[in-house]
C-alpha cells in the first residue's frame, strides 16, 4: 500500500463518488470547545463512504474476472456500497450478510440486485469460512470489507479530499477522528494525510467495549474483541483490525478513542438539529468523541468523518426522544 494506488484509485472514482463537504456549525463548536469540521460520507452513494472502496476494487478488476462476479461480507455498508459498484459496472455480485444485521441493510443490498446470503453471526458462524466456499465454487473475486489494497485505497480518496479542504480552510494542524472497524477508511486516511496534510493526526473512534483497535495501538499488536455482536454501532465492529490496516494505523496513527452508545445517540441528534444530517450510530462515533471527549483531543481544530448514515427510523427516533 501507498499514496500511488490512493491517487489511482482517486483517478477511477473520478466522476463516480461524491466529493463530500466540510459542515460546521457553531454551537457544536461550542460543546466542543473548539471548531469542529464534519464530513458527511453519509451523504456519499448508499449513504456511506463505503462506496469509494467497493468502486476502487471492482474498477480495479479486468473485465473477464469482473464478469466471473464479485464477493463481498458485511453487517451492511460495504455490502451496499460493493452491490451498486458491481451494478454499474454489469458484475454479479454476491453478499454474504449476518441474520442480525439492520433489516434496513439487507432489503437495500438487494434492492441494489445483489444475491445476499445470510449467517448466523451471532451462533459463531464463520463469514470467512461461508465467503471461501461460495469464492471457489463460483469463481467469485473476494472484496474484503477492509484489509484489501485496493479497498483502502478508496477509502484513502477521503483523506485527499480532506486535505485539500483543509488547505482551503486554512488549517494545518488538527486530530482528524474516524470511525473505524476494520482499519480501511482510518488507514486509507491516515496515507493520504500523511502525503497532502502531514500536520493533521488520524484517529481511530471505537465504542465501548468494542475497541481493538484502540487496545491494538496502545499494545502494538493485533487485539481481539471478545465479541462480534451486541452493540448498536453495528457498522464499525469488527473481529480485530486487519492485517494490512494495523501496521499503517500503528505507524501513523494517534491513540483510539472510545465512546459510549449514549453518547453516539447524542452525537446523531445533534448532527440532524445542527446540521441537517442523518448519521447510524457507528457513523457518529468519531463527532461524539469530538463533542464528549475534549480534553482527549489537541488543538483548535478537529475534523470528525461521519461514516454512515443507514440508520432504521426506530433507532433514529430513540436519539430523537433522547437528546433533541
Amino acid at each position: 500500500m501507498n499514496i500511488d494506488m490512493i491517487r489511482a484509485a482517486a483517478d477511477r472514482l473520478a466522476g463516480h463518488v461524491r466529493k463530500t463537504p466540510l459542515l460546521t456549525s457553531p454551537f457544536l463548536d461550542e460543546i466542543a470547545g473548539r471548531q469542529v469540521w464534519v464530513k458527511p460520507e453519509c451523504l456519499q452513494h448508499t449513504g456511506s463512504f463505503k462506496f469509494r472502496g467497493g468502486w476502487s476494487a471492482v474498477s480495479a478488476m479486468d473485465e473477464e474476472t469482473r464478469k466471473k462476479g464479485v464477493l463481498a461480507f458485511s453487517s451492511g455498508n460495504h455490502a451496499q456500497g460493493v452491490a451498486l459498484a458491481a451494478a454499474k459496472h454489469g458484475a454479479p455480485a454476491v453478499i454474504i450478510m449476518p441474520e442480525d444485521a439492520p433489516r434496513m441493510k439487507i432489503e437495500n443490498t438487494r434492492a441494489l440486485g445483489a444475491e445476499v446470503v445470510l449467517y448466523d453471526r451471532a451462533g459463531g458462524e464463520s463469514r470467512e469460512a461461508v465467503g471461501d466456499a461460495l469464492s471457489q465454487d463460483r469463481e467469485l473475486t473476494l472484496i474484503r470489507p477492509y484489509d484489501d489494497p485496493y479497498v483502502i485505497a478508496g477509502q484513502g480518496t477521503t483523506g485527499l479530499e480532506i486535505a485539500e479542504q483543509a488547505k482551503e480552510a486554512g488549517v494545518t494542524d488538527a486530530d482528524v477522528l474516524i470511525c473505524c472497524g476494520g482499519g480501511g477508511l482510518t488507514s486509507g486516511i491516515a496515507m493520504a494525510l500523511e502525503a497532502d496534510a502531514p500536520g493533521l493526526r488520524t484517529r481511530p473512534c471505537e465504542p465501548e467495549g468494542f475497541d481493538d483497535v484502540a487496545r491494538s495501538l496502545r499494545s502494538g499488536g493485533i487485539e481481539k474483541n471478545n465479541a462480534t455482536s451486541g452493540n448498536i454501532c453495528d457498522a464499525i465492529i469488527t473481529p480485530a483490525p486487519g492485517e494490512l490496516t494495523f501496521p499503517i494505523m500503528y505507524r501513523l496513527c494517534g491513540p483510539g478513542l472510545v465512546v459510549t452508545e449514549d453518547e453516539c445517540l447524542h452525537a446523531m441528534a445533534l448532527a440532524f438539529s445542527r446540521l441537517k444530517i442523518v448519521v447510524e450510530p457507528g457513523g457518529a462515533a468519531a463527532l461524539a468523541a469530538a463533542l464528549f471527549h475534549p480534553d482527549e483531543i489537541e488543538g483548535d481544530n478537529v475534523f470528525a468523518v461521519c461514516t454512515g448514515g443507514n440508520v432504521d427510523a426506530d433507532m433514529f427516533k430513540t436519539a430523537l426522544d433522547r437528546f433533541a
